[in-house]
Order: C-alpha cells, then structure tokens, then sequence
C-alpha cells in the first residue's frame, strides 16, 4: 500500500516593504456587434426597404410629363424649405409646419385631456352597474359613430367661436371609445379582486386607485389610444373649415393655392405626429400599469 505524500498548502506571504503589487486586470465586456446588427436588421432594415421602394415606384409613376400628382423629386425642389425649416416665422400667417402642428397640438391637448377625465370616471361609474350599462350602451354606439365633422355647426352654435368650437369637436369625438372600453375593462375585475377590497374596508376613492385603475389598465389604455387617434384625425378636419394657423387650415389653404407638394408635406407631418402620440400614450399605458398595457 503506497502513501502518497500531501503537499503542503501554500500561504501567501505579505508583501514586502516596497514592494508594488499589479492591480488586478478587469475584462471589459465585449459589445454584441452581432446582436445590434440583429436587432438593426429585424427593426430598422425593413421599414427603411419599403419605403425607399415605395418612393421608387411614386417615382416611377408619377415623373411623367402628364401627370397631375408630384414626383418626390418634385416634393423635394418646390417644399424644400417647409422639410428643412419647420419652424420659420416670415409672418402672423406665415409659419412652419413646425409651429402649426404645435398649434393643432395644443387644442389636442385641451380636448383629449378632458375627455380621458371626463370618460374614464364615467366609464368607471357605468361599469359598476350593469343595468345602467345596459340603459346607455345604445346612446354611446349611436353617438359614437357619427362623424366629428357633424358636430361642428352644433359647436359653433353654441360656442360662437372657432377655438373653442373646435376642442369640443375633439372632446365630442375622443370620449366614446374611452367611456365603453373603460366600463368594460370595470367589469372584468375579478370578483377576488373585490372581495379583497371589501375586507380591506376600502373606501371608493382607494377602490378605484389601488384595484379598479391597475386592473383595468389594459382596457382603458387602449380606449385612449384610439381616442387621441380620433382627436388628431378630428382638429386636422375641423381645421380646414374653422380657419386659423393649425396643420389642417394649412391643407386647405395650399389646396386653395395649387400647392400640391405643400400638401404632402404636411400629410407626411400628421401621419408623423399622429404615430408619435399613438406611442406616447402606449409608453404611459406601459408605465402606469407595469406592463400589462399591451
């Protein structure tokens, strides 16, 4: 039977007076060349691919002599100015699209900010009762489908003002979609949900931020992405016959003036702004609700 002998453990020793220790090396993390150009490939590669080949064929078919649409190369001699300067300021009515979209913005604001108030507290007290649910269901399909054009002589009317008249277009147009996917977003609540909330002893305003709101997210979030939809497609429509320095007044105005490529400009501007709000409020959904606002 052979012993095999154990070798003694080594003990660092201290080092010695003067004596400079290297610093330990750090590896820096290699940066993922692969996965950017994935996700550059996946994101940003196909959107730019179809719309360059949606600009060669607008090229392609509209660069004859005869046609009566501009080419992009059109767009780009005759409106250069309103795509690389958006927030010129010539005169009172003379302005960037820049400023105008910010104009329309800001009537936007006041209406749709309103009507998510307005809406979400309704829908939250409908959706609690079922019956009165069932007594205003019908008013809201009827009153939800017609178009926020018809409105505005009603606003006119009444408000003898075209700024006014028009944020109530917006209101008018935006509260439905938030109302009925609220009240239906309430009557999903787990009823474990509201047992709990009754042995808490939960008072209505503590009810509606701390169960109704958080459960109800992903319903009343996507009421309000279709509303702030409809109240940028209303203002750009009210615009055009209310007058003013909005991005819809633009329209009708370089309409009236047979400047064609002013008007794709400020088309490419709305659909532009009209996505960036869609968004914003996708990414708030996303926050208030933790992620369950999809």
């Amino acid at each position: 039977m052979s012993v095999t002998a154990l070798k003694p453990r080594e003990v660092p020793t201290a080092p010695s007076a003067g004596q400079v220790l290297p610093l330990p090396v750090v590896a820096r993390p290699k940066l993922r060349l692969a996965g950017l150009g994935r996700l550059l490939a996946e994101r940003v590669a196909p959107p730019v691919v179809v719309m360059t080949l949606l600009l060669v064929i607008w090229q392609v078919a509209f660069s004859g002599g005869g046609s009566g649409l501009p080419a992009p190369t059109d767009v780009w001699e005759q409106s250069r100015e309103l795509i690389l300067d958006p927030f010129f300021v010539y005169g009172s009515q003379d302005i960037g699209l820049g400023w105008r979209v910010l104009t329309s913005l800001e009537r936007v604001a006041y209406g749709f900010g309103l009507a998510a108030v307005v809406g979400v507290l309704v829908g939250a007290v409908l959706g609690q009762s079922a019956l009165m649910m069932r007594g205003f269901d019908p008013i809201f399909q009827v009153l939800r489908t017609v178009p926020p054009l018809a409105w505005l002589p009603i606003s006119l009317a009444a408000f003898m003002d075209s700024r006014p008249s028009a944020i109530f277009v917006i209101f008018i147009t935006a509260i439905w979609p938030i109302i009925i996917n609220t009240a239906a977003g309430v009557r999903a609540i787990p009823q474990d949900y509201r047992n709990v909330a009754a042995v808490l002893r939960l008072n209505q305003i503590e009810f509606f931020w701390k169960i109704m709101v958080p459960s109800a997210a992903p319903y009343i979030f996507s009421g309000l992405r279709i509303g702030v939809g409809l109240s940028w497609l209303a203002i750009v429509a009210a615009e055009m016959l209310t007058g003013g320095v909005g991005i819809g007044f633009f329209i009708w105005d370089a309409w009236n003036s047979s400047r064609l490529t002013d008007i794709i400009v400020a088309l490419v501007y709305i659909g532009v702004t009209g996505f960036i709000l869609d968004r914003l409020v996708g990414w708030i959904g996303r926050v208030v609700s933790r992620g369950t606002a999809e």
